[in-house]
């Protein structure tokens, strides 16, 4: 008998084996080969910096560490020659020869750069979002890059919050959208393309919302909030297949990211049945530590029982898990089921049939910042830019216009393709003034006006990463703005260049004032102060004030950041070649004292009326209202919109139609939008929600019927209960160029 089912239970594991994938057959073998510790070694991302083959760094550690198969990746190394070295010494002198991960953040671009995210979203097409992560990705793999850091997919309110340029937004839906697009476009199908890369999304959870709007703080929300208006994007890369996510820094009900089993298991493992691994910010396990969660074995017990399979830097798994798992802390399990999804993803990527397919030095030389990608650069550009603000049809301008091109951004080319930019310095990225040039505008005169601000440290913390520093101009502030008002006098129109810094948006730029800097300002005034028409063409990672600006001057060009391209792509849209057809997804505020502002939020019981007074929902000395709201931006043509009409289907669905015309003088594209207000439910449900939107372009005079579907997933929430639910009733649906001049209608739903 014994014999019998001895025999019965070889034949079921046979068949078992038999039915596993290739994949998870050489998995198998190999973890089978391995030790507890060979095992935690693939749970250590360590950065190695850029000098990796010569430095202190590879000479010391992090060869002791790859001998002792004690490293899975490594960040911040790039470079073909750099990363075979490294994946040579990898394979060569460690016992099992397995390969390493090499990550990088490539978030909008490698060596040819595309404008930043925020920007990306401004054109209201995921497609570009796409097209932006594969071209990344060509470029990046072939410099021994296989797994980037990106897309950021964090909803963000407020624009206090320097890192909301690395986003989509404020908008659940188009946050969903873009995320699908950057992880299509980067990953592909992950079929072992040597121009596909791991993408990770980042950073769950929640890490958009700080409280105050500062970098690294504290998360406070209910789970509606949660699930309603900010997790959606990153169910979204789950659902496109991502192949890892990074843990966030903040505290989320008290717990970091990385230590929170509420986020990693719960959510991510449980309810979205999530296979890929989880890797942590920089040094986060580390920081548990700071956070007050205990000494250095606690923490990485913490982690790495909340479903952390991967420690960024800080080398406490590499110190404390395998005693942890001997002392029972932790569960050998534990280890297995994250050295397991590891190990699948470099599989996945093809290492092991060929650890150095991703340094590609001579396909790279003719690759990277080639024509054809600084062409895709610079169309996308244009549909970015967001004109808020055109009186008098100032825009655009003729080729042979008296111009003066004035302000610190006029001539400054390092800045102008944005921060997170790789190797974007070495692309030659192009400056306004080049632009212009290149564009052929007849009578072009510069004088740079001002600094960056007043005081020189601060421009030297504003300017001074990443090969961006610009050098303040030793002339004093009073010949600059005497020199660029003289010549504003003598010319037809002036163009300000002026906004922000690369560095001053990002990780760690938070900022209390969010106008544009001091001596910006002051030249701005008293340009506008001698009378000639003044554009100004703002440079910015996030919403800015401009409340002075909305006022007083004759033409806003929000251009981001845009990239390699820039000033030709500047150039374009000003002298009228390109008609611009960017769309605002974060609300520009009044004032910085109305932060977090977000569209879809309920409705209060005493509504503002448009009168500033006591006992309703306003402020004593300003509008709530946004300056610029969600989905604003303009055009050099008009576009007229029909009422909505919307009926019920045979299948429940509801079908959304309405008409669009271009009633002005020139072709061009408009960002159609469809959003929806739950009237009576459970609970307050958001004033409207995007629900569906469509980019058409008109010729003059063109109309378009434009038609959205609805069905009752789209009309559902997440209760108080946590449950996700469509509750019939009346629906008010709204159609129009943003998310306050629409019309609508009213339909009920059983």
């Amino acid at each position: 008998m014994r014999k019998l089912i001895s025999l019965l239970a070889l034949v079921l594991a046979t068949q078992a084996y038999a039915q596993k994938s290739e994949e998870d057959r050489f998995v198998d073998e190999l973890m089978g080969r391995m030790t507890l510790e060979q095992k935690i070694g693939q749970m250590n991302l360590p950065s190695v910096g850029r000098n990796v083959v010569t430095g202190p760094i590879i000479k010391s550690d992090v060869r002791a560490l790859l001998r002792g198969d004690r490293i899975g990746a490594v960040l911040n190394v790039q470079g073909a020659d750099e990363v075979r070295t490294l994946q040579q010494f990898a394979v060569d002198s460690s016992s099992l020869h397995i390969p390493l991960l090499v990550g990088l953040d490539v978030v909008h671009g490698f060596r040819t750069i595309f404008p930043t995210p925020l920007g990306i979203s401004a054109t209201w097409d995921p497609e570009n979002a796409a097209l932006c992560a594969r071209i990344s990705a060509r470029e990046a793999t072939t410099q021994g890059v296989n797994w980037t850091y990106a897309p950021m997919v964090d909803i963000a309110h407020d624009a206090r919050w320097g890192r909301i340029m690395e986003g989509a937004g404020e908008d659940p839906l188009l946050g969903a959208d873009f995320a699908r697009a950057y992880v299509r476009g980067f990953q592909g199908s992950l079929s072992g393309e040597k121009d596909q890369m791991l993408s990770c999304v980042k950073h769950y959870a929640l890490y958009g919302a700080p409280i105050g709007g500062l970098d690294y703080t504290a998360v406070d929300m209910s789970r509606t909030m949660m699930f309603n208006l900010y997790m959606e994007p990153y169910r979204a890369a789950v659902e496109a297949g991502v192949a890892s996510v990074m843990s966030s820094f903040s505290e989320v009900e008290g717990v970091p990211g990385c230590a929170n089993e509420f986020l990693l298991k719960d959510v991510l493992r449980e309810m979205w049945g999530y296979d890929g691994f989880v890797v942590a910010d920089y040094d986060a396990v580390g920081e548990l530590v700071k956070h007050g969660l205990g000494a250095r074995e606690e923490v990485t017990a913490r982690s790495a029982n909340a479903g952390l399979d991967m420690d960024m830097c800080s080398l406490y798994f590499d110190k404390y898990l395998a005693q942890l798992v001997r002392e029972g802390s932790v569960k050998e399990e534990v280890v297995d089921n994250a050295c397991r999804r590891i190990l699948k993803a470099k599989y996945r990527l093809g290492l092991f049939e060929d650890p150095y397919r991703f340094c590609r030095k001579e396909e790279g030389a003719g690759l990277m910042g080639c024509a054809e990608f600084r062409a895709e650069a610079r169309a996308m550009a244009p549909e970015s830019f967001v004109l808020l603000k055109n009186e008098g049809d100032v825009l655009p301008l003729k080729r042979n216009t008296k111009m003066a091109v004035v302000g610190p951004y006029a001539s400054e080319a390092a800045n102008v393709i944005g921060g997170w930019s790789c190797e974007g310095g070495q692309s030659s990225p192009v400056s306004l003034l080049q632009g212009l040039k290149n564009a052929r505008a007849t009578a072009v005169k510069t004088a740079q006006g001002s600094n960056i601000c007043y005081d020189r440290k601060t421009q030297a913390l504003w300017t001074g990463s990443r090969g961006m520093a610009i050098v303040p101009d030793p002339r004093s502030d009073e010949a600059m703005l005497s020199e660029a008002v003289a010549l504003a006098r003598r010319s037809d129109v002036v163009v300000a260049a002026l906004g922000e810094t690369a560095d001053l948006s990002g990780e760690g730029a938070s900022r209390t004032d969010i106008r544009i800097p001091d001596a910006q300002r002051d030249l701005l005034k008293a340009l506008v102060k001698t009378g000639k028409p003044v554009v100004l063409v703002l440079f910015t990672g996030r919403p800015l004030d401009l409340s002075w600006e909305a006022e007083n001057v004759d033409a806003i060009l929000n251009v981001w950041f845009p990239g390699t391209e820039a000033g030709n792509a500047i150039a374009d849209v000003l002298l009228g070649d390109v008609n611009p057809s960017g769309h605002l997804t974060a609300t520009f505020p009044r004032s910085v004292g109305q932060l977090p502002y977000y569209y879809n939020h309920t409705p209060s019981g005493r509504p503002y009326d448009g009168q500033i007074k006591k006992f309703i929902s306003t402020y004593y000395d300003n509008s709530p209202e946004p300056l610029y709201p969600f989905g604003f931006g303009l055009s050099y043509t008009t576009f007229e919109y029909g009422e909505p009409r919307a009926a019920v289907q045979p299948d429940g669905t509801v079908k959304v139609e309405v008409d669009v015309k271009n009633s002005g003088k020139r072709a061009g594209k408009e960002v159609v939008q469809l959003y929806v207000r739950d009237v009576v439910a459970s609970q307050a449900r958001p004033v409207c929600e995007l629900k569906g939107y469509e980019k058409v372009l008109l010729a003059p005079g063109e109309s378009s019927t434009v038609q959205f579907t609805l069905n009752k997933e789209m009309l559902s929430f997440y209760n108080y209960r946590m449950e996700k639910v469509f509750e019939p009733g009346e629906f008010l649906l709204m159609c129009g160029p943003n998310c306050r001049d629409t019309r609508s209608v009213s339909i009920t739903l059983r």
